[in-house]
């Protein structure tokens, strides 16, 4: 009798440590998809902002490119002058990029990946 229950116990034990098992797994690709879709629509939406800042930006550059033009009576020269303002711009953001990106970037998907803890 005593083999018996002990048997059945474990068994009982056995199904409910599959169970536990199973609903952790569970738990973890749930959690596995919602990080995955936070992440996703985040780059979605940097990316789709991004165009639409590229597309004001190209207008607005032409826009400046045209006025000095305009004012000096030569539109090359607006179009170089507006081209060495883009340059320089370029060549700061190389120098300060780690503080720009690494960063921000660290701290946002900290919030996300580690919310948890």
């Amino acid at each position: 009798m005593a083999f018996e229950e002990i048997k059945e116990n474990a068994e009982d034990l056995k199904q409910e440590v599959k169970k536990l098992i199973d609903a952790n797994v569970n738990y973890y690709k749930l959690w596995g998809f919602k990080i995955l879709m936070k992440s996703t629509t985040m780059m979605l939406k940097l990316f789709l902002l991004a165009v639409m800042l590229m597309i004001v930006t190209v207008f607005f550059s032409i826009a400046l490119a045209l006025g000095i033009g305009y004012w000096l009576d030569n539109f090359a020269y607006g179009f170089l002058i507006v081209g060495l303002i883009y340059l320089v711009m370029a060549i700061v953001v190389y120098y300060v990029q780690d503080k720009i990106v690494e960063g921000p970037m660290l701290s946002r998907f900290s919030r996300i990946f580690l919310k948890k803890y």
